[in-house]
Order: C-alpha cells, then structure tokens, then sequence
C-alpha cells in the first residue's frame, strides 16, 4: 500500500510539474511576444521621432530661406520705389526747365520784337540802356539827398521852435513803428531801435504801449543812425516799461 501511495504522489507531483511547465512556458511566450510588441513600438516610434526632426529640420530651413527671400524681396522693391521716385523728380525737374527755358524764350522773343519795332541799331540801343541807367542813378542819388535834406529841415524846425517858444508838439511820421532796447529804471531812460534813418526827430514824443495798453509816454532826446535814446516823460508812467515794448508817436503828422 505504502508503495502504491508513493507511486501515486510521485505521478501526481510529475503531472503537476508538467502541468506548471506548460503554465509558465505560456506566461514566457506572452511576455516574449509583449517585449516583442514593445520593441517593435519603439523602434517605429524612434523611427517617426528621427523622421519628424528630419521634417522640422527641413522645415526650419525652409523658413530660413523664405525669410531671406522676403527681405531680399523687399531689398528690391525699396531700391525699385528709390529709383522710381529719383525717376519721377527727375521729370519734374526737366519739366521745370523746360517751362522756364520755354518763359525764357518766349521773353527773348518779346524783347527781340520790341527792339526790332524801334528801328534803331543795336548801338543806339546800347546807348539809350546806358543813358536809363545813369538816369536811375541820378534819380536814386537825388531821392536820397532830398531825404536828407527833408530831415535836415525837419531838424531846424524843431530847433526853431524851441528857440521861438512856441512849444508847438513836434510830430512824426504817422507809420513810425519801434521797439524798446533797453531800459534803465534808475534814471528812467530808454533805448528805441528807431533812429534819424527812420525819421526819428529830436524831442518827438512816442507813447509805450504793452498788449494794446499804454505804458508810458518818451520824449526823445538823442538820435543815432538807428537807434534813438528817449527819456520817460514824469506823471506819464502808468506802469513798468520792459524791453520789447511798442511805441508809436504820441503826434502822427497828417
């Protein structure tokens, strides 16, 4: 019996060793085939992932290059603009020229029609220029000395009636216009930047103004080329002059 029994567990045990050989060697075929299946992934997945650098890298390179042809694109077109624009100026400047030649010629024809009309030679021409133009200067020198002369007059009147006593108020040129230099507060004088050039005369009086409003009144007591210096006049200081004020005469001549 005890030989039976030992038989039997030795069966039992080999059937059951048999039995974990087939268990264990279908648990080895499913972990080879599930490394077999993850190693298959990740060689495709390495394979997808060397193929989508190679794609960006191309990309990239691509962008690379668009964006080198776009700025050598707009290179061009602003060199093309320059030179449409240089082109365009370049017309109108011709354009230009050529109406002022055209003026100038249609003027040389006039003239030319004009001393032909005259009948007279160019050397009497020549001389009728020369005449004119020694006339014009005479006339400008003559212009010029009655100025002086009128401000000489306008001087000896006043002088006159200073002496005469008459205090007759000394009256200027009705568009007489100026402005204050300088002023000393300390004696109460002033600089005007109107002068005997301008028809300032001696003891004129100009009233200061400020913004429409009066300051003060001057009375005149030096003159220079062009520039006077003028004394504020007591009792007429309304307020502080400053430089830059106005002052017109205080009796415009009619």
């Amino acid at each position: 019996m005890i030989r039976i029994s030992l038989i039997i567990a030795l069966i039992a045990a080999l059937a059951a060793g048999v039995v974990n050989i087939v268990v264990v060697k279908d648990k080895i075929n499913v972990l080879v085939t599930d490394r077999n299946t993850q190693r298959d992934g990740r060689v495709r997945a390495e394979g997808e992932r060397d193929k989508a650098k190679t794609d960006l890298a191309k990309t990239q390179k691509d962008l690379t290059q668009s964006q080198q042809d776009l700025a050598d694109a707009k290179t061009e077109r602003e060199k093309a603009v320059a030179t449409a624009n240089a082109a365009v100026k370049k017309a109108a400047d011709l354009t230009d020229k050529l109406a002022k030649t055209t003026q100038d010629r249609d003027d040389a024809q006039t003239k030319l029609a004009a001393y032909v009309a005259t009948g007279k030679s160019p050397q009497e021409v020549l001389q009728l220029s020369r005449v004119l133009k020694n006339t014009t200067e005479a006339l400008e020198i003559a212009n010029e000395e009655k100025l002086v002369l009128q401000r000489a007059v306008n001087r000896l009147q006043v002088r006159l009636s200073m002496y005469e006593g008459t205090n007759k108020p000394i009256e200027l040129r009705a568009d007489l216009r100026g402005k204050i230099l300088v002023v000393d507060p300390k004696w109460d004088f002033v600089v005007l930047n109107i002068g005997q050039d301008q028809g300032v005369l001696d003891n004129g009086e100009m009233l200061v103004s400020r913004d429409g409003k009066l300051v003060a009144k001057v009375v005149v007591r030096s003159i220079e080329k062009n520039r006077s210096i003028a004394n504020i006049i007591p009792g007429w200081k309304l307020g502080e002059v400053i430089e830059g004020d106005e002052v017109t005469p205080a009796h415009p001549a009619s």
